[in-house]
């Protein structure tokens, strides 16, 4: 993407050859190793925004933490999806009202599952449960920048994406957006937004992390990135919790908070952005008929 392509630049206000990154992590209210090595990521590493999942387990000790620290940015994050078989949730919104959501057991679709559960679930259902989790956060006295998805990336349908999409300009939210289609959906309304498929930190390979996460920082392009990392203390519950994969979230961290990752952020001229001035500008720039 040439320098003068990146209509996010301009929309903040940042020249033609800036490089924008969010490092965001994902998952805060999972579990307290997960809130605790989130809560570090920021404090001393390079995360500057997370997602809060309203409905896990330790959803009420990270909304404590946000209220504690009330300049940390952060997001909800949309949860109606488990992602291990043996630590589960349910939605917010009572079983009855939204049968579409729950699985046999009455907990929330596991991730091997999700594809079903997109195929299969109600839209107006869906759209009362995540109602119900910006909600439940509102009336905790705290105000997101966004709104995002787990595990159901741009929502998993086209009608989820636009349903959220609306729930963010109802709310005065931005909103994460990545992959295509909708990287080109979101600017076409005049807003700015990632304009790169979206960095998973799932995705990455964990013996060469280090590597791969000092190869995409010099290589990062001209505009806006995101990458959503999983940080995480390495502690038994984590392991417990994510017996095949909790390595991922041990490394996020370690890189995340090394000084290692500051110092070449610093070299690079890379500008860490959370999603304030998004957020900003896509309440300033309101639909006419709002």
């Amino acid at each position: 993407m040439p320098p003068t392509a990146s209509q996010t630049n301009r929309l903040l206000g940042f020249p033609d050859d800036a490089r924008l990154l969010i490092i965001n992590a994902d998952d805060f209210g999972m579990c307290h190793a997960i809130n605790q090595g989130i809560l570090e990521s920021i404090q001393k590493g390079v995360v500057v925004s997370t997602s809060l999942m309203v409905p896990c387990p330790w959803a009420l000790h990270a909304m404590q933490l946000l209220k504690q620290n009330p300049d940390i940015p952060f997001s909800v994050h949309l949860t109606v999806i488990c992602d291990q078989p043996n630590y589960k949730w349910t939605p917010l919104t009572s079983k009855e009202k939204v049968p579409s959501l729950v699985d046999e057991a009455g907990h929330c679709f596991p991730i091997a599952r999700m594809d079903e559960f997109a195929a299969q679930v109600d839209i107006h259902e869906l759209e009362t449960e995540f109602r119900a989790q910006i909600q439940t956060v509102l009336d905790a006295g705290l105000e997101p920048t966004h709104l995002d998805w787990h595990c159901l990336h741009n929502g998993g349908r086209p009608d989820i994406f636009e349903m959220t999409f609306r729930l963010a300009r109802e709310y005065g939210t931005a909103l994460r957006v990545s992959p295509e289609p909708y990287t080109a959906f979101v600017p076409e309304q005049g807003l700015p937004a990632n304009e790169y498929p979206l960095l998973d930190s799932y995705g990455v390979n964990v013996p060469t992390k280090k590597d791969i996460y000092t190869r995409l920082l010099r290589e990062l392009p001209v505009g806006l990135s995101e990458w959503a990392v999983h940080p995480a203390l390495d502690t038994a519950e984590m392991q417990a919790v994510e017996p095949g994969s909790w390595e991922i979230r041990w490394t996020d961290y370690q890189f995340m908070t090394s000084p290692e990752a500051r110092q070449l952020i610093e070299q690079e001229g890379i500008i860490i952005l959370d999603y304030k001035p998004l957020q900003a500008f896509w309440q300033a720039h309101q639909p006419q008929d709002k």
